[in-house]
């Protein structure tokens, strides 16, 4: 069994090692330094600060209750600035579903680590592409389009990891967008072809619980 998983690291760590390149050939706009160094670093940096620790929660913490992304993007790894990479790891309890949303700068490869999702994504032409996808499957999410993952299983729960071709991909979920920044209830209801109500209990049931 522990061959088994020694293996399983090995070849995502491989898979990955490949697929971050591929992806950093058509990434963020070229630097002219080996790397970027934060202002307040005076110019000196070590070792530290090519390092990331924040996945150690996946290993050291207790498995969500909730739908969890953690992320290594230009906001938590000062780094990957001028790198064209970053990373997320995803966490999926059973029954649980990452909502539609869109990254604007980036496309996204997932790579299902364990467990099963029912993902997909609507291109500008309005059709759908979906797949149901099984431990060690990849996926490709094309930038900027609407996408989702969906864990169907109701007693398992699902890990993926997503590399982005951007150090800052940025991501713009679909419900809190529309119904969580002021935009006029009118312009929902008519745009949705729906009435104020409806509007109005979908913004109260994606309110941040007090």
């Amino acid at each position: 069994m522990a061959s088994r998983t020694s293996s399983l690291r090995f070849f995502s760590l491989t898979i990955f090692s490949f697929a971050i390149v591929q992806m950093a050939i058509a990434g963020d706009p070229d630097i002219i330094t080996d790397f970027i160094v934060p202002p307040n670093a005076n110019g000196t940096v070590d070792g530290n600060f090519f390092t990331y620790t924040g996945f150690r929660a996946l290993v050291e913490g207790d498995p969500p209750t909730a739908f969890k992304v953690i992320k290594a993007s230009l906001a938590e790894f000062p780094a990957l600035n001028g790198q064209s990479v970053s990373y997320a790891v995803l966490q999926f309890p059973n029954g649980t579903t990452n909502p539609p949303h869109t990254h604007p700068r980036s496309a996204e490869l997932l790579f299902l680590v364990g467990g099963t999702l029912e993902v997909g994504f609507v291109d500008t032409k309005n059709n759908l592409f979906t797949q149901t996808l099984q431990t060690g499957d990849l996926f490709v999410f094309p930038k900027g389009l609407a996408h989702f993952q969906y864990n169907a299983d109701a007693e398992n729960p699902a890990i993926a990891i997503s590399a982005f071709g951007s150090a800052n991909a940025g991501t713009v979920s679909i419900p809190s967008t529309l119904f969580t920044t002021g935009i006029d209830d009118n312009v929902l209801a008519i745009s949705f072809k729906t009435d104020v109500g409806t509007i109005q209990k979908l913004k109260a049931g994606l309110a941040p619980k007090p």
